[in-house]
């Protein structure tokens, strides 16, 4: 076997599989990905190819895990396209192996498709594929409790700017980047000063329910053959929660269907909304509650740069300039954009 990298040593592999019956001998084990929440690995066995998720939560979120496995186990009898999850010798289907949490998944070949690759018609199935997920959810999972969905606290914002600014502007060595990132959240201090007043308010319960949580090119899986792209995989469902369901739509429709610059393709947007909405059964009243939450929570939000300054992380400097860049020609484009989810 081939030596394994970062988080997963030989022993630890041993261990994991020990749990299972039949899987077969290690041969390969290569990471394929590295998240916050979990990290992944293509295991190759003797009896075939696998996923092994390492959660990195530990071994106390193994019920909610579990929760996750049963959800989407009832979602793949309702025809959406999930990944099994090979139960451990004892049934469960997360396994704890010195102190760690693990689960393992069948290897589905497939590919990520950016909204840049479909077709106007296939950004409509994607809508389709998303609203059947939000109307499947609700008949699999209870009815979700009542929970308080609050907007950005622009005060906040304007505190979380000031800090970012600070350790920007005492770097010792700016780069282009830094320069980047100061510009933009300089402008971005003066458009809340701007838009202030446009904080929306809390969310009608009716438009809450069980999300994906995460729906983005990266957990999508299409086929890697045919002239027709078919989604044959919604991957990671570690985010499975209660928010208000439209947003997701939103949120996703603006990671797939962003340009380099930072623009929208809001003719793909229009498609993938009106399938959606048709899918949900989501009134054009949901979508634009939706579209204006999205835009405030962008329009407050520095995640990416609190990773790198804060963090230390640079994953998601790549991800900057255009999303960036979204926020302001967002907010000129505003009616249009609201137009396109909405009309």
């Amino acid at each position: 076997m081939q030596p394994s990298t970062r988080a997963l040593t030989e022993s630890t592999l041993s261990a994991v599989l020990r749990r299972y019956d039949g899987v077969g001998e290690p041969l390969e084990c290569e990471p394929v990905s590295h998240g916050l929440l979990n990290r992944g690995y293509r295991l190759t066995t003797t009896q075939g190819r696998y996923f092994l998720k390492h959660h990195l939560d530990g071994a106390s979120a193994r019920p909610r895990i579990e929760r996750q496995h049963r959800a989407t186990a009832r979602l793949g009898t309702l025809g959406l396209p999930v990944v099994p999850v090979v139960p451990g010798a004892d049934g469960r289907t997360a396994v704890v192996a010195e102190g760690r949490c693990f689960a393992l998944h069948p290897w589905i070949e497939g590919i990520h498709r950016h909204g840049s690759e479909l077709t106007v018609e296939q950004s409509g199935a994607l809508g389709t594929l998303l609203g059947r997920v939000h109307t499947r959810l609700a008949r699999v999972i209870p009815e979700p409790p009542h929970t308080d969905h609050p907007s950005a606290d622009p005060a906040a914002t304007y505190d979380t700017i000031g800090s970012l600014l600070e350790r920007i502007r005492t770097r010792r060595r700016r780069d282009s980047f830094d320069e980047l990132a100061e510009h933009r959240l300089t402008e971005r201090r003066e458009l809340l000063r701007r838009h202030a007043g446009a904080r929306p308010g809390p969310v009608p319960d009716r438009f809450s329910g069980w999300v994906h949580g995460d729906f983005h090119p990266l957990n999508l899986l299409y086929a890697p053959h045919g002239a027709r792209p078919r989604p044959v995989a919604i991957l990671d469902w570690d985010r499975l929660g209660v928010q208000p369901r439209a947003e997701e739509a939103v949120r996703g429709a603006a990671i797939f269907f962003l340009r380099p610059g930072g623009r929208l393709d809001l003719r793909k947007v229009r498609a993938f909304a009106r399938a959606y909405r048709g899918g949900a059964r989501a009134p054009r009243e949901e979508l634009a509650a939706a579209v204006h939450r999205v835009w405030w929570e962008r329009l407050n939000d520095f995640w990416m740069l609190r990773w790198r300054y804060q963090l230390r992380d640079a994953r998601t400097d790549p991800q900057f300039p255009a999303a960036a860049a979204l926020v302001v020609w967002w907010t000129a484009h505003y009616e249009a954009v609201r137009a396109a989810f909405c009309d």
